[in-house]
C-alpha cells in the first residue's frame, strides 16, 4: 500500500478508537446523573458528548506524554501504531460487551507496549515512563477519588444535616447537572489528548520514513518539533485537536447503556447528593492529572468516587462483588490489549507490511 494511504489508514482507524472511547466511556460522565433521575439517558449523551468536545481543546500535556514520552522514535512505526490502535478497541469491545468499565487508556497504553516489544524488543518501550505515568497513577487516583468522594459526602452530611431532605435533595439534582458537566469536560480533557498523542505519534513515524517537502501540501499538516532536555517533543497539530475532539464528542453521544447501568445502579443504589459528590471529586481529581500530563484513567477515578460516596453511609451500602469484578478488569487491560497488539504486530510482519 502507498505510505500516504497506509498513514490515512491508521489516522481513520485512531478516530474509530477515539470514537469507541467516547461510547465505552460515557458513563463516567453521566452514569450517576441517569441513576438518580436527573437525565435521561437521550439528554445526557448530548450533554456530555458536549462537554467533551469543549473539554478536548483545554491543553496537550497528556498527548505530549503518548506521543513522546512511552518508546523511542525508532521502535515505533505506522504498522506498530496501527496495531496498538487493534489491541485497545478489541479489549475496549471485549468489556463494554460484557458491561465492565475498565480503562479506555490502559487499554491504548498497553496496546502500544505489546506493539512496540513486538517490533523493536523489550528496550524499545520506556518502562519507567510506563511506571511513573501510567502503574503509579493507576494506584493513587482511585484512591485519591475514593479518600475525596468519602471525604467530601462527610462534609456534606454535616453541613446540610439541619436542611430538610426534601430541600437537600432538590438542591442536589440541581447542582449535579453542573458537576456532570464539569466532569464530562475533565474526560474530554484528558481523553481525546490520548488519541491525539497516538496520531502524532503516526505522523512522525511517517515523517522519518519518508521525506516530506517543505513546500508541499502535507508539510502543513504534519506536528513540528522541538527539543526540551534532549528529547524530541512534538506539537499537536490543530487539525488533530479537532478531529479527536468530534470523533470522542460523536463516540460519547452513541452512549453506553451496557455500562451507564453498571456505574450507576449496580456498584451503590446512589442519591443526587452522592451523584454531586462523586463527579465532583472525580473533575478534581483529573483536571489536576491532566494539567501535569498523566493519561490518568477517567473510568477508574469515577469508578472509585461513586464507591467512596456510597461507603460513607456505610460500607454495607457497596456492592462488594460487583467492584471486585470491575478491579478485575483493571489490571487485566494492560497485559491484555497488550497481548492481542503484540499478536497484531507479529501478524502483519509475518504478512510483510511495512511503514
Amino acid at each position: 500500500m502507498d505510505p500516504i494511504l497506509f498513514l490515512f489508514l491508521v489516522i481513520l482507524v485512531a478516530l474509530a478508537f477515539d470514537f469507541i472511547n467516547g461510547f465505552h466511556d460515557a458513563a463516567n460522565a453521566i452514569a450517576t446523573s441517569v441513576a438518580t433521575g436527573v437525565m435521561t439517558i437521550g439528554v445526557a449523551v448530548v450533554v456530555a458528548g458536549v462537554f467533551n468536545f469543549a473539554g478536548a481543546f483545554a491543553g496537550t500535556a497528556v498527548a505530549k506524554t503518548i506521543s513522546s514520552g512511552l518508546a523511542d522514535s525508532a521502535g515505533v512505526t505506522q504498522v506498530v501504531v496501527l496495531s496498538a490502535l487493534i489491541g485497545a478497541s478489541v479489549w475496549n469491545l471485549i468489556t463494554w460487551w460484557y458491561g465492565l468499565p475498565s480503562s479506555s487508556s490502559h487499554a491504548l497504553i498497553g496496546g502500544l507496549a505489546g506493539a512496540v516489544v513486538a517490533h523493536a524488543g523489550w528496550s524499545a518501550f520506556h518502562w519507567n515512563a510506563l511506571v511513573g505515568k501510567v502503574l503509579i497513577p493507576l494506584v493513587l487516583s482511585p484512591i485519591v477519588g475514593f479518600a475525596c468522594a468519602f471525604i467530601f459526602m462527610i462534609l456534606l452530611f454535616w453541613i446540610l444535616r439541619r436542611v430538610r431532605p426534601a430541600m437537600v435533595n432538590y438542591g442536589a439534582r440541581k447542582m449535579q447537572l453542573v458537576s456532570a458537566c464539569a466532569f464530562a469536560f475533565s474526560h474530554g480533557q484528558n481523553d481525546a489528548q490520548k488519541v491525539m498523542g497516538i496520531v502524532t505519534m503516526a505522523l512522525v513515524a511517517y515523517m522519518g520514513i519518508n521525506v516530506v517537502a517543505p513546500d508541499s501540501w502535507l508539510a502543513a499538516w504534519m506536528p513540528t518539533g522541538h527539543e526540551v532536555k534532549g528529547k524530541m517533543v512534538y506539537e499537536v497539530p490543530t487539525w488533530v485537536v479537532i478531529s479527536c475532539a468530534a470523533a470522542i464528542a460523536l463516540g460519547t453521544m452513541a452512549g453506553g447503556k451496557r455500562i451507564i447501568k453498571t456505574m450507576g445502579s449496580k456498584i451503590i443504589h446512589i442519591q443526587p447528593i452522592q451523584g454531586f459528590a462523586a463527579e465532583t471529586s472525580g473533575t478534581i481529581t483529573i483536571l489536576t492529572a491532566s494539567s501535569m500530563g498523566i493519561p490518568i484513567s477517567t473510568t477508574h477515578c469515577i469508578s472509585a468516587c461513586i464507591l467512596g460516596s456510597g461507603a460513607s453511609k456505610g460500607l454495607h451500602r457497596v456492592r462488594w462483588g460487583v467492584a471486585l469484578n470491575i478491579v478485575a478488569a483493571w489490571f487485566l487491560t494492560l497485559p491484555a490489549s497488550g497481548l492481542i497488539a503484540w499478536l497484531c504486530q507479529r501478524g502483519l510482519d509475518s504478512a510483510g507490511v511495512k511503514h
